[in-house]
């Protein structure tokens, strides 16, 4: 099988094209379920495959091309860690052992014959800000549900273009609503962000900057921006709206004169985990 080498170290001409992905991705989530085994794609990958209907708009954006996925990104329970480590090497993946000594119970890397590298992550996502899934996962197939694949995108302090270009066509694909059936869930938005000033001032100022993004782009047609600046403007009401605990509003008196997130180091990314 060969060493394990990071995404960026193997160049374009051995990178498999992004259907090989996708389609690793959702046979590995089916092996999982046939198993009992609960596994869900997330990331930017998540956002492709929930929102197929606007392939296009990813190609007029410039998201899809021949590098675009790095690797797969999967969320698990920890409940299920030991048989997922049987799980993927009877897949014919190899852990790589010393990233499993650095990250413990959090975290497990992959690699194997058709993908660089898969990552799973266990019961949270824990970088600029934490996600917490528990009793989350069920609730969609083969991927994370819409509102947890848009707080991903949200908890980057440093939110870069690729990840406005997934949030503009998650949102554009996607209601916004008290549910998770297609839709992503205002409620879980509200009880995620309500709790916690600091998850909510980066994702109130990244949901402006998607809106903002809306005039850059040539390549959005007029129905596109208006359905996407209008439900953005929804979830910004639905935020300012809800009702706050009194731990928020103790910490909203600091406002950003403490830090008001998680350091993230070259270790914690390895390759973007929200890509």
């Amino acid at each position: 099988m060969g060493e394990f080498r990071l995404p960026s170290e193997i160049s374009e001409e051995e990178w498999p094209a992004p259907e090989v992905f996708t389609g690793e991705a959702k046979r590995l989530a089916d092996e999982a379920a046939a198993e009992g085994l609960v596994l869900r794609v997330m990331g930017g990958m998540a956002i492709h495959l929930h929102s197929l209907d606007y392939k296009d708009l990813w190609q007029r954006l410039g998201r899809l091309g021949k590098k675009v996925f790095t690797d797969i990104d999967f969320v698990a329970y920890g409940k299920h860690r030991i048989k997922l480590l049987k799980f993927f090497e009877k897949q014919g993946y190899q852990i790589n052992q010393r990233l499993l000594y650095h990250y413990g119970k959090t975290r497990q890397i992959y690699y194997g014959p058709k993908i660089p590298m898969v990552e799973i992550f266990y019961d949270k996502l824990s970088m600029n800000h934490e996600i917490d899934y528990a009793g989350r996962l069920e609730k969609d197939f083969p991927t994370l549900p819409p509102a947890e694949l848009l707080l991903q995108k949200l908890q980057m302090v440093h939110m870069n273009e690729k990840d406005i270009k997934d949030a503009v066509v998650l949102v554009r694909a996607h209601p916004v609503g008290p549910g998770d059936e297609n839709m992503i869930n205002t409620e879980v938005l509200t009880g995620t962000l309500s709790g916690d000033w600091g998850f909510y001032h980066t994702s109130v100022e990244n949901l402006g900057k998607i809106r903002d993004s809306l005039t850059r782009y040539d390549v959005l047609s007029d129905d596109d921006r208006k359905v996407v600046a209008e439900r953005l403007d929804l979830l910004l009401a639905g935020l300012e709206e809800a009702p706050k605990s009194l731990k928020w509003k103790m910490r909203a008196k600091l406002g950003t004169k403490k830090k008001w997130y998680n350091e993230v180091d070259d270790w914690d990314v390895i390759e973007n985990p929200a890509e």
